[in-house]
């Protein structure tokens, strides 16, 4: 049929031209050839036949358009008087035939006195009359059938040239008050047609100027639609584009919205009427709702700020000036926040850093002395003995345990430290100084110091999320104390990080156990991949799984090391993994949901199974197809059965009700 329709279109003639008329499509200029109306008409009722079948509900509906006002006829091809609707209809394809086949139909138009009357099929049966009036002389003429054809309308357009402020003011002026007294509810689209003259001229002179007022602005074409809650259009010229997407588009959206409301509308009176006296549909219950997984709040700063208290894991250790220990700290944590210390522990070069205010800083303030007789070493481990520093400036070291706190922190809560210093340092001079060291210290490579104002500082996030952080020590020797061994391959990591984010690696090197004092340490039932994700999050606090199977993985492996945050980040990452993907692609997964569930049992994910077997009981009709669904043990069998979704209940009453209806042949209410 498809190709039978595509011959007779090759059939008709390339172009017919036409003159419009007042209340109808005038005669062609032409005669038509003797075979063109036989082949229109069985185009049409092959399209008909076509498209009558997917639009059931639209059989029997009819739209009622109302266009008022005067677009001009400047930007017509062929020099053809054509307006906008008429263009419209000529061209759009869910219009059932083009601009000759709507010739034929001219005979059973009806000329009004006051409107222009087109009549054409939409949607392939739907019934479309356009009323056009162009002229507020004629449309005044008639009152009683102008507001009539208003108040019946399901949409109306209100069109002007942009070039004729004349046609602009007659619509604001003269149509607006009439449209606003009978309008009710309808959809209004004001189309505003042309490409405004010397638009974009920059020229100021009285020519010029003359030029731009004679047009008709965006501004006022966009208050008028805000004055009727109307949607506005701009069509700088009537071809296909602006017609049939732009323009078309709005208005068949607009079409649909009234052929529902139509069909609404009939369904509640027939549900009112009571004209059906049988077997009434089943009443589909909604699933049950899934349960709420909460997310475990972030501990991530106190658990780097516990690290300075616990004096765990200490790699340097600084001095007064007068060889006095003030205080420990770690180099890891030191070197993420400020490129000072990179320099200082030679992470990096000064030819890295290429900013010599950080290199005269590292100079001025720190100094390492690596002497072996030093009077105030530390002899808790001999073997690998923290590294000493010496604090040149005595004002600055005064207040080294509270900048130390500070930088812990997370170095972003400057009110507090300005407030501590200032409780030690009396003067206001030698605290301004030791603020500014402080901002050197954390001053960025080659950007100038924007650490002015403390207050301005107060609200912002922690520096680990800002310039070097931890992240960039994940997977790299530098400063590195510790060395996994996985599947033949070795991870490098710090311990201080460990211990800080982990309990059970805190236990691990601060117990009685091997991994103490050893440097190398073997990992055994987890992947290289899914320790380096578990490496990451101690690391920078989040995590991204490529999948739902290494998510799995990264659970296992959290409840491995007992981190209770990431396990809960792994399941609301499975959760929504499953959640986004529709019905057609959870039943053509390879993914086994089951094995999943024994899996989040085996190791104490009681969210993520309690909210797996909801799935499977809320897609219960693509899950138990699968061979993987006798898995289930007899309770989960259970669970499932009595949450089922839809219930069996319903399968059968709705098995029920077609059989009646069926048996009736009689039209389905819902179907």
């Amino acid at each position: 049929m498809y190709v039978r329709v595509a011959v007779l279109l090759l059939s008709l003639p390339q172009r017919v031209s036409c003159a419009p008329a007042r209340g109808a499509f005038a005669h062609p200029r032409r005669a038509l050839p003797p075979a063109l109306p036989v082949l229109i008409k069985e185009i049409l009722a092959l399209t008909t036949r076509l498209f009558s079948p997917l639009t059931p509900s639209l059989s029997c509906r009819s739209i009622h358009i109302v266009a008022l006002g005067n677009e001009g006829d400047a930007f017509h091809q062929d020099n053809r008087p054509s307006g906008l609707i008429r263009t419209y209809l000529g061209r759009s394809p869910l219009v059932s035939g083009d601009e000759s086949s709507l010739l034929l139909n001219a005979t059973s138009t009806v000329a009004r006195p006051v409107f222009t009357e087109y009549q054409a099929s939409a949607f392939g049966n739907v019934k479309l009359v356009v009323h056009d009036c162009p002229v507020w002389d004629i449309f005044d003429s008639d009152w009683y059938t102008s507001r009539n054809l208003i108040g019946s309308a399901d949409i109306i357009v209100i069109k002007y040239n942009v070039n004729d402020k004349f046609s602009f003011h007659e619509v604001k002026d003269n149509y607006i008050p009439v449209i606003k007294r009978a309008l009710n509810s309808v959809p209004v689209i004001i189309a505003a047609v042309g490409t405004r003259q010397n638009e974009e001229l920059p020229c100021t002179c009285p020519l010029c100027t003359s030029d731009r007022g004679s047009c008709v602005s965006t501004t006022e074409g966009i208050q008028l639609a805000k004055e009727l809650g109307a949607t506005y259009l701009e069509l700088h010229s009537l071809d296909d584009f602006y017609i049939g997407k732009y323009f078309g588009g709005v208005l068949e959206y607009f079409m649909i919205q009234a052929l529902n409301q139509k069909t609404s509308e009939k369904m509640k009176k027939r549900k009112m009427s009571n004209s059906f006296h049988g077997v009434r549909p089943p009443q589909l219950e909604q699933p049950e709702k899934m349960p709420v997984l909460k997310a475990e709040a972030s501990h991530y700063n106190s658990d780097l700020n516990n690290l300075l208290f616990c004096c765990q894991c200490v790699d340097v250790v600084f001095y007064n000036p007068d060889l006095k220990e003030v205080a420990e700290a770690h180099k890891i944590v030191l070197c993420a926040v400020s490129h000072v210390f990179m320099l200082l522990f030679n992470v990096k070069s000064p030819a890295d850093i290429q900013d010599s205010s950080i290199i005269r800083t590292t100079q001025d303030l720190f100094a390492i002395n690596r002497d072996t007789a030093f009077p105030g070493a530390s002899q808790d481990s001999p073997g690998n003995p923290p590294l000493r520093v010496i604090v040149k400036d005595a004002l600055f070291c005064s207040c080294l345990s509270d900048i130390l706190r500070f930088i812990y922190s997370g170095a972003f809560q400057w009110e507090e430290l300005e407030e501590d210093i200032r409780k030690k340092l009396k003067d206001s001079g030698d605290v301004s100084n030791v603020i500014e060291k402080v901002k050197c210290i954390l001053k960025t490579p080659g950007k100038i110091n924007c650490l002015r104002n403390c207050k301005t500082y107060q609200a912002r996030k922690p520096l680990w999320f800002y310039n070097t952080s931890l992240k960039f020590f994940l997977n790299k020797p530098m400063l590195a104390d510790v060395v996994f061994e996985i599947q033949g391959t070795t991870v490098p990591a710090h311990r201080a990080i460990l211990v800080a984010r982990c309990e059970v690696m805190a236990a691990m090197f601060n117990g009685n156990y091997m991994e103490a004092k050893s440097v190398l340490i073997p990992v055994y039932g987890v992947s290289k991949e899914t320790f380096l994700s578990f490496l990451e999050y101690l690391y920078t606090d989040s995590c991204c799984p490529a999948g739902i199977f290494q998510a799995m993985c990264l659970l296992i492996c959290a409840e491995m090391y007992q981190v209770s945050r990431l396990q809960h980040i792994c399941e609301l990452f499975i959760i929504t993994q499953l959640q986004s993907m529709p019905s057609r692609e959870l039943a053509s997964m390879n993914l086994d949901i089951v094995d999943l569930l024994k899996k989040a049992k085996f190791h104490h994910s009681e969210c993520l199974s309690t909210w797996l077997l909801h799935f499977i009981a809320t897609n219960y009709l693509i899950f138990s197809q699968k061979p993987e669904f006798q898995d289930l043990s007899v309770e989960e069998r259970s669970f499932v059965e009595k949450h089922r979704w839809p219930s069996n209940m319903y399968l059968k009453q709705l098995a029920e009700y077609r059989k009646y209806i069926h048996s009736r042949k009689c039209r389905c209410l819902v179907m």
